[in-house]
């Protein structure tokens, strides 16, 4: 057992998964003050005043860390990633830029395509490399939980080995997630088809391998459609895999409607909502996910985060990571431009980046909050919590608890 003691405040986050992040209040950080907590094979197994240690605990502990003046909070998560890719598209920012739009880059071969053609171009060993050093720098701004998504493969070998290397990462906790209807392959004539190729050659394989537990499909104008990939979300769902959707960001396209009705995990991008959507998602489990520093690089609106978290549902934020859209990986940007532009407290900024993250994984009764049961998962902070989503160039997050150490997150480790 190890003793994390003398902590100044640990933001436990309890009240908020009573609630289940939703409604959240400044209360449900649920802030201990002085206390300590014991961890057991990787997970929480008391957390207390340390007078008031069980003595039975404390025969049993092997190692003391002392976090005097420092915040603890549970480890921020990032719930949708595009880590896993190859080449550049920094050409078609200057594209986009001059007014052509995401759908006639596309269409020009650019794009995800574009993508698709640099990893086939990569060796296994060159991409694992590429994608270990991008984690890594998530892991420096205090992430220990990355999910992952494949999708530049789109074809058979390709999306298995972006897979595949996923298993090879270390320094963190990696969700992985088939994409593989990210995009219809020129060499396909219609999203059917191309959907009944997953089906038939590559999701037995995913499956076969144990590579994910979880599908995601891009629904939008020019790339799949509502109906066409409801049929495959279904078949999906019924080899076992939970599902998640690319829903509404660029038109209202019926993807946070379609994960209402098959009970998807999460709607991300959520931007282009009528109240209709918005309310049945409040009534929902579905967690939108919120990519605000996408939308920043997309010069396009932001979702209409106010109204969902006003009408009762549980949101949470992530980066979306990629080379096309989202070129950057500062997390500290991302809460910053809830606050800017969203009109998200710090509070709930936390919640969805921590607690609500947990819920789009389906990991809410392991990560999310500094609860007894839980992974002990813990990001560690030098200053105070409302350091966080403050600057773009300051993070208060110094060092992690991971794999039963604390380490300093600017060690060369990383």
């Amino acid at each position: 057992m190890i003793l994390l003691k003398d902590a100044k405040e640990i933001l436990s986050l309890q009240g908020a998964a009573l609630k289940k992040g939703r409604g959240i209040k400044n209360e449900d950080l649920s802030v201990l003050k002085n206390h300590s907590l014991i961890v057991d094979k990787e997970k929480i197994c008391w957390i207390g005043e340390l007078k008031k240690l069980p003595s039975d605990f404390k025969k049993k502990i092997k190692k003391e860390i002392s976090l005097k003046n420092k915040v603890l909070m549970p480890t921020l998560i990032e719930c949708h990633t595009h880590t896993v890719f190859a080449g550049s598209r920094s050409a078609e920012f200057e594209m986009r830029l001059q007014g052509a739009s995401y759908q006639e880059i596309s269409a020009n071969g650019g794009g995800i395509l574009s993508t698709q053609k640099a990893i086939d171009l990569i060796s296994k060993a060159q991409l694992l490399n590429l994608t270990q050093k991008r984690v890594n720098q998530f892991v420096k701004q205090g992430v220990s939980v990355v999910e992952i998504k494949s999708g530049y493969g789109l074809d058979l070998k390709n999306e298995i080995k972006s897979l595949e290397i996923l298993k090879q990462i270390e320094n963190a906790l990696v969700i992985p997630t088939f994409l593989g209807a990210h995009a219809v392959p020129k060499s396909f004539s219609s999203e059917q088809e191309y959907l009944n190729f997953l089906k038939l050659k590559v999701l037995p394989e995913v499956k076969k391998k144990k590579l994910s537990q979880r599908v995601d499909i891009f629904i939008e104008k020019g790339f799949f459609s509502k109906d066409v990939a409801r049929e495959y979300l279904k078949h999906c769902q019924s080899l076992g895999f939970e599902i998640t959707i690319h829903a509404d960001q660029i038109s209202l396209s019926g993807g946070s409607e379609l994960a209402c009705e098959l009970g998807a995990l999460s709607a991300d991008h959520v931007i282009q909502l009528s109240e209709k959507e918005i309310k049945k998602i409040s009534q929902s489990e579905v967690t939108p996910v919120l990519l605000p520093l996408a939308d920043l690089y997309m010069r396009c609106a932001y979702p209409p985060a106010r109204k969902l978290i006003d009408s009762g549902a549980r949101v949470a934020l992530a980066s979306d990571f990629n080379p096309g859209t989202c070129p950057s990986q500062d997390v500290m940007m991302v809460g910053l431009l809830a606050r800017l532009e969203m009109k998200m407290t710090l509070t709930e900024v936390i919640v969805a980046y921590t607690l609500g993250a947990s819920y789009a994984l389906n990991l809410q009764d392991q990560l999310g909050s500094i609860e007894v049961g839980k992974k002990a998962l813990i990001a560690i902070l030098e200053g105070d919590a409302s350091d966080l989503f403050y600057s773009s160039t300051q993070n208060p997050i110094s060092e992690r608890f991971f794999q039963n150490k604390v380490q300093k997150l600017n060690s060369a480790e990383f």
